[in-house]
């Protein structure tokens, strides 16, 4: 059995000095750092601590994925993960774009996962969306039935907000 040890030992240096990576890019709803400002950040660190990374496109009869190989330059020694990429197109792009656009969002969570980044407001552990402004004053128009489905379904990042919708709700409770 091959031993990984000097590549751990790096990769344990590289995780206790790399920082938080929280920037401004918006998603749907979220914020979330881009590739290139996590290559900006990772990369001396990577070189510091002698490792590389490299994201190499597969396919086969199952569909495409993503492999994403952490190097130790010195020993040799590899550490690697597959993602597979879901084939679908997305609202308002055809299926390259849509097929481009998942390849960056893998290789983001790919890269992300294998190193232990931080990257995003970690919305996906509460399996919940964010409420955004808008949704709320959208929220503020709903029947009870719908309110009861908004609390249920997003995580309030203004706890002010949950609280008018629950007012809201328990005013309709009340008719």
């Amino acid at each position: 059995m091959e031993t990984k040890i000097e590549l751990y030992k790096a990769l344990a240096a590289f995780q206790n000095e790399v920082p938080t990576i929280h920037k401004g890019t918006k998603g749907y709803g979220y914020s979330y750092a881009d590739l290139p400002t996590i290559f900006n950040v990772i990369n001396p660190l990577l070189s510091k601590h002698g490792l590389g990374v490299t994201q190499l496109l597969n396919s086969d009869d199952i569909g495409d994925s993503i492999k994403t190989i952490v190097f130790h330059s010195e020993s040799g020694q590899t550490l690697e993960s597959n993602t597979r990429i879901p084939k679908i197109t997305m609202k308002g792009m055809n299926d390259y774009q849509s097929f481009g656009s998942g390849c960056t969002y893998y290789r983001r969570y790919a890269i992300s996962n294998i190193l232990r980044l931080v990257t995003d407001v970690d919305a996906d552990a509460y399996g919940k969306q964010l409420m955004t402004d808008s949704k709320f004053e959208k929220a503020k128009e709903c029947n009870l039935d719908q309110i009861n489905k908004v609390l249920n379904t997003f995580k309030f990042m203004k706890p002010q907000q949950r609280k008018e919708l629950e007012e809201i709700r328990d005013n309709l409770n009340k008719k």
